[in-house]
């Protein structure tokens, strides 16, 4: 029986390119309109076995919500993967460039591909969904628009590409969460990154302490990122990703850095994912 995970967005969107680097081809994609819903599915051992959340883009930045969804989720980091967004030009079967007279896809696509649109008089169609715009192009048989969407997407909905590789800014990455219930969660021999949230007291030099410690421990920090804690005053959490040879030397600077914060959670111990 084929792995069932909850993504964001249709069948074709990145998300499950993604999770098909993860889990093989033969990974079975649960669609979800949100990032809320898709940890809501991954949490239900009845509907999944897991679920696969983007959490930062190097262009765009992170994605501060899904910090948030995965703080109150009882779910846990078991794995990520860096995908190189690569957006193609996708019409149906014999269109050529001078049939195209619209161009569908989500905005931030169109906006990742301007620079090539505008060498064209088309208009452009803002919609919710790469891989939805082009599942409509097929729908519909049009033979004056195009969908701006995945490989993977064109593959689906037999669609052909155009033009290639669109996008202006070729480095382009998304990391993506693989997240599973604590429960079914296995432990990973040859884990070398850790995902974990913190947050210290109000006195001078706290997070100082914490972040030396770190350093003292021979810790690759590779991400810091900062949260106001809701009905605080001005209090912060932080969530950190740590890279690290051994897990003993990750569970010696835990233990270390314990008593100088007010509170502590591992997200997740993983294997770190290549770009």
């Amino acid at each position: 029986m084929a792995t069932r995970v909850s993504i964001q967005g249709y069948e074709g969107s990145f998300h499950q390119v993604a999770a098909q680097q993860f889990f093989g081809k033969q990974v079975e994609v649960i669609p979800c309109a949100t990032f809320r819903e898709v940890v809501k599915i991954a949490a239900n051992k009845k509907e999944s076995e897991g679920g696969v959340m983007a959490i930062e883009n190097s262009i765009a930045g992170s994605i501060l919500p899904n910090y948030n969804l995965l703080q109150k989720s009882n779910l846990r980091v078991v794995g990520e993967v860096y995908l190189q967004i690569k957006q193609n030009l996708l019409v149906n079967p014999g269109v050529q460039l001078e049939d195209i007279r619209e161009v569908h896809s989500h905005p931030m696509a169109i906006l990742q591909c301007i620079d090539f649109l505008e060498k064209y008089d088309w208009k452009l169609v803002e919609t919710e969904d790469t891989a939805l715009s082009a599942k409509h192009i097929h729908q519909k048989r049009h033979k004056h628009a195009a969908a701006i969407a995945s490989k993977l997407a064109a593959d689906l909905f037999d669609l052909e590409i155009l033009a290639p590789n669109i996008h202006t800014m070729k480095n382009n990455y998304t990391r993506f969460l693989v997240l599973q219930r604590a429960e079914v969660a296995e432990v990973i021999p040859d884990a070398n990154k850790a995902s974990v949230n913190f947050h210290t007291d109000h006195s001078r030099g706290s997070l100082a302490r914490v972040l030396s410690r770190i350093a003292e421990g021979g810790i690759n920090l590779s991400k810091l990122q900062s949260f106001p804690i809701p009905g605080s005053d001005w209090e912060y959490s932080f969530h950190a990703d740590m890279e690290f040879e051994t897990i003993e030397q990750f569970n010696t600077i835990i233990d270390a850095i314990r008593p100088l914060t007010a509170a502590l959670q591992v997200y997740g111990i993983y294997k770190n994912g290549r770009l």
